[in-house]
C-alpha cells in the first residue's frame, strides 16, 4: 500500500487508514524501531497499573503508606 508523506508543521509524517488501525488495535502511542530494513512501527499496548508494584514498594520504603491516626468521634463535632 502506498501511502502519501505529508508535511506536519515543520516534519512531515504519514497517515493510516481507519481500518488499519484499528485491525492493530492502535490507540494512541506507537514503539517506533528504525532497522538497516527499515521502519517498523509496533502498537503500544496500554497495561493497567503498570508501574503500581514499584510506586508502592517506593512509598512503603519512604514510609508514605502509614494512614494517620482516625480522630474519636467524641474529639471533634460534626456538621450535617
Amino acid at each position: 500500500m502506498l501511502v502519501p508523506v505529508v508535511p506536519i508543521g515543520n516534519s512531515r509524517g504519514i497517515r493510516f487508514p481507519k481500518l488499519v488501525l484499528d485491525k492493530f488495535l492502535v490507540k494512541d502511542k506507537m514503539d517506533m524501531e528504525v532497522t538497516e530494513k527499515g521502519i517498523l512501527l509496533t502498537p503500544v499496548k496500554d497495561v493497567p497499573r503498570a508501574g503500581w508494584a514499584e510506586a508502592f514498594c517506593s512509598m512503603h520504603e519512604n514510609k508514605e503508606d502509614v494512614l494517620e491516626e482516625i480522630p474519636e468521634s467524641g474529639d471533634f463535632e460534626w456538621e450535617w
